[in-house]
């Protein structure tokens, strides 16, 4: 099996550098070795969210809300309760009047 590896050059802020020279001590590991977990990581991740990344999957969504759109309207019924209602019903859970 042969394993290619490439080089890459790339800027981070100078705090994250620190804060990878630190991680990468007190791991015992390099800090490429660090970058390269990092972005395994991020790799891995990236399956799981791939619909958020996918114009299919969007236009599947648009479609469905379309579809909710066309159909009518849930029937209304009158209220059969006012707020004072609600209050009260809540108030007495509590042993309490609001009188």
């Amino acid at each position: 099996m042969v394993v290619l590896d490439f080089s890459r050059v790339f800027s981070i802020q100078e705090n994250q550098e620190a804060q990878l020279k630190k991680i990468a001590e007190a791991r015992g590991v390099s800090e490429a070795e660090i970058i390269r977990q990092a972005l395994e990581n991020e790799l891995r991740y990236v399956g799981n969210y791939r619909s958020a990344y996918d114009s299919t999957s969007w236009q599947k969504v648009l479609d469905f809300w379309a579809e909710l759109d066309k159909r009518s309207p849930v029937p209304q019924r009158p209220r059969d309760w006012t707020r004072d209602d609600l209050y009260e019903e809540r108030m007495s859970r509590y042993d309490r009047h609001s009188d």
